[in-house]
């Protein structure tokens, strides 16, 4: 909300500086963005009237201009299109400093003496660009200073409110927080009831009562907007809050909207057929609007119209058909209460975030509507003349916001505060703020209060809210810091399950470095990563790029690896700890754990080898992830779609699917930009913080012996399944197995492979003998052969 310090002293002047006000705005929860000079730092320029213009001899499109400066005539030689006699314009004497710093002198413009300047808006630091001279009130007196004449010695404060906080996007709510901190009284605007000089009035009919319980509008014939233009003063106060002079019509509804907070549209009423209808889009209608923009709609869609079809996006922006023109004689003014949560839907749907949608997703003062068109309809008529009608409206009062009925308790007051407040400074703060004190009662624990909340703060619902209200306006500075006490309890831990803390030390000691992501994401990038799953689609989405809710922890890791890639970083490693959303029978969410690698395993260095990650590499932090949990762990081969064929594999875990970990399909990682092979993992937490049952036993103080063979069996056979074969059958006499080769090739059935594996022995009680280990040797070919049909190479 950017506004005129001026402006909001017209409404409330408290004795205080524009720091002071800005601290104040600050504390009281309205946070001050920035603040900055309505005009450019220039002195000497004085307003003058152009008493003639007429043409350079030597140059056709400059013209030398007759101003008087109220003591004096000079000439000025000028090349502005817009410079006409009897116009009151800007005139910047030799001696005058601008904003650029230049300092004015007489100069010789084609053989022809110029005694100064004419200046533009942007020269003078008060617009981004203009197309001619300033053209000023011409009642201004020639000679008076400019920056005295316009008010330029203001302010303009940009501030950041919370969403809460929708009261405060006018100039009567901030002017209502200022009263109430400085405990003075508003100078209200007048609103004066327009008393209709036409019977003429335009049906409406509105059908979406849910998402437009209030709607008025008025007919006024007349108008002269092609021969008039906006006031200085009106063009001045849009400019010092963001908003550029359109024409009297939309300067108006606007200069409303910034007033009271109510926005305001404006139809060309001889381009309206029969009546106005507010109703719910058809599926596949279509609306241009005010900005050229065609779209498609959805049913969804919160419309105004008329016989002819669609002619607004409410509560966003009018069409294009019925907008209204310098041609426009007659107009129909609508003022209406729409629904916030309709308004944002279809705000956000179409990428539209407009003055008006901004203030009514937020919440418009639900009793402001006729107030705000009677102030609409006498400043058009003053400005542009022209006949009003009756104000017409329909009214859904059971449809409207509530006001709320709230207990507020001094108790509960100080006990979150945390100090003692004077029951009399918190009735006084609570009547400041609009709220209606319906009853105070004396209790033996303090005072309670009965609120009613008013029409503008229908977002105070609780007690809670209203004592957020009075310890804004008591001050946050005047609450001492404490530091908080609590007795700590000693919580159970349980011997079954890790905590994930747990999980991201052990990744974290891998090397990855943990990320957060959102958990909205791409649905195109989610259907790439996750062809099989339904995505849970967002009925609000924030933008098309995150109106999913994520099935896999993929698209948001990737992303992260795209920035860093992009910012040169040559290594990456990742994880994230989070929830990821699945429809079944229901939706459901599930703690999953994520991670992404790509790039060298080992910082570039004179002694390590110079290679890129591979798929043994996230085997391995796969393991020692799973390593947790305690139990064996068995891979197998699997085929996703996003994964490469050959170079993926699911993980088992007590014979429970736990996820999966590979490379990238080559054709995603062309599709998605990435140089170098892209390995991901994905695995269920809560298989990894279940702890399996331990077994403990002394270690032996025997040597072990070790035996390595070089087995022969077919291509499919699991690597993991031959070891668990081996533990089966050897139990605790068998301590380690280690792999060391895999063969396929000549000299082997090309069905066949020859897998290395060392087998290391121990026993608890005793030294073993070579016989010994021979038998066990022989046992473990025989199994192996009846089994797997295993042989010895």
């Amino acid at each position: 909300m950017k506004f005129s310090e001026a402006w909001l002293r017209e409404w409330i002047n408290p004795e205080i500086s524009s720091d002071a006000l800005q601290e104040q705005l600050t504390m009281a929860g309205l946070e001050v963005d920035s603040v900055e000079p309505v005009a450019g730092d220039f002195s000497g320029v004085l307003a003058a009237k152009v008493s003639s213009v007429k043409t350079h001899p030597s140059a056709k499109t400059l013209s030398i201009c007759e101003v008087d400066d109220g003591t004096s005539k000079h000439e000025v030689v000028c090349g502005a299109p817009n410079a006409v006699r009897g116009m009151v314009t800007a005139y910047a004497p030799p001696g005058a400093t601008l904003p650029n710093g230049n300092v004015i002198d007489v100069v010789t413009i084609r053989d022809v003496k110029s005694q100064g300047m004419l200046c533009g808006a942007e020269e003078l630091g008060l617009s981004d660009q203009s197309s001619g001279i300033l053209e000023l009130d011409k009642d201004l007196k020639a000679g008076s200073d400019l920056r005295d004449a316009l008010g330029l010695e203001d302010l303009s404060f940009d501030i950041d409110l919370t969403p809460n906080r929708a009261d405060c996007l006018s100039l009567r709510g901030l002017a209502r927080e200022v009263s109430v901190i400085n405990n003075l009284n508003i100078t209200e605007v007048s609103i004066n009831a327009v008393s209709p000089t036409i019977e003429d009035i335009f049906p409406i009919e509105v059908r979406a009562k849910s998402g437009c319980p209030r709607y008025a509008g008025r007919v006024i014939r007349g108008v002269k907007l092609g021969k008039i233009n906006s006031p200085d003063w009106l063009v001045e106060k849009l400019r010092r809050s963001g908003l550029r002079s359109i024409d009297p019509v939309v300067d108006v509804t606007n200069f409303v909207m910034l007033e009271l907070g109510q926005p305001m549209h404006a139809f060309d009423l001889n381009q309206l057929e029969e009546r106005i209808t507010v109703r719910y889009a058809e599926e596949g209608e279509t609306l241009s609007l005010l900005n050229s923009k065609e779209i498609t709609l959805c049913s969804e869609d919160l419309l105004i119209s008329d016989r002819s079809g669609p002619i607004g996006l409410a509560g966003v922006m009018g069409g294009q058909s019925t907008g209204v023109s310098s041609a426009s004689t007659d107009i129909f003014l609508e003022s209406a209460y729409f629904a916030p949560l309709s308004i944002a839907a279809t705000a956000r749907r179409y990428g539209l975030h407009t003055d008006a949608s901004h203030r009514f997703e937020r919440g418009v003062d639900y009793e402001l509507q006729l107030d705000a068109m009677e102030r609409a309809t006498e400043l058009l008529t003053e400005i542009v003349g022209g006949n009003a009608g009756p104000i017409v409206q329909e009214i859904m009062l059971d449809e409207l916001p509530k006001s709320s009925i709230i207990q507020v308790r001094e108790e509960r007051i100080n006990k979150l505060i945390g100090i003692k407040i004077d029951p009399v400074e918190v009735t006084t703060a609570l009547e400041r703020l609009g709220f209606k004190v319906l009853q105070q009662t004396e209790m033996a624990t303090g005072v309670s209060w009965e609120v009613e909340s008013p029409s503008f703060r229908f977002d105070a619902s609780c007690e809670a809210d209203i004592i957020e209200e009075v310890c804004r306006v008591y001050g946050y500075n005047r609450v001492p810091s404490k530091l908080p006490k609590g007795n700590l309890i000693l919580r159970d831990v349980p011997l079954n399950t890790s905590r994930p803390e747990e999980i991201k030390q052990i990744i974290a000691g891998l090397g990855y470095k943990e990320v957060v992501t959102y958990s909205f994401v791409d649905p195109d990038l989610q259907g790439i990563l996750d062809s099989g799953s339904e995505a849970i689609a967002l009925v609000n989405p924030m933008s098309s790029a995150q109106s999913v809710m994520r099935t896999n922890l993929l698209p948001g890791l990737i992303n992260v690896l795209k920035f860093n890639l992009s910012r040169q970083q040559e290594s990456v490693r990742i994880f994230e700890l989070g929830m990821c959303f699945s429809v079944q029978d229901s939706a459901t969410q599930s703690l999953m754990l994520g991670g992404l690698t790509s790039g060298l395993p080992f910082p570039e260095s004179w002694n390590s080898e110079n290679r890129n990650l591979d798929f043994f590499d996230i085997k391995g932090d796969v393991e020692a992830l799973c390593k947790l949990n305690g139990a064996a762990v068995k891979f197998y081969p699997v085929e996703r779609s996003f994964l490469h064929p050959g170079q993926a594999a699911k993980v088992v875990l007590m014979e429970n699917d736990v996820g999966y970990f590979g490379r990238l399909h080559p054709e995603i990682e062309r599709d998605l930009s990435l140089d170098m092979p892209v390995y991901v993992f994905q695995l269920r937490s809560d298989y990894l913080l279940n702890i399996s049952p331990r077994r403990y036993r002394e270690l032996s103080k025997f040597p072990s012996v070790r035996r390595d063979l070089a087995l022969v069996v077919r291509s499919d056979i699991a690597a993991g399944d031959i070891e668990s074969l081996l533990v089966r059958t050897l139990g605790d006499k068998l301590i380690e197995v280690t792999w060391f080769d895999l063969y396929q090739g000549k000299g082997i059935d090309s069905n066949e492979k020859s897998l290395g594996l060392g087998l290391t022995f121990q026993e608890a009680s005793a030294t073993l003998t070579d016989e010994q280990v021979s038998l066990y040797i022989t046992e473990v070919l025989d199994v192996l052969k009846k089994e797997f049909g295993g042989r010895l190479r």
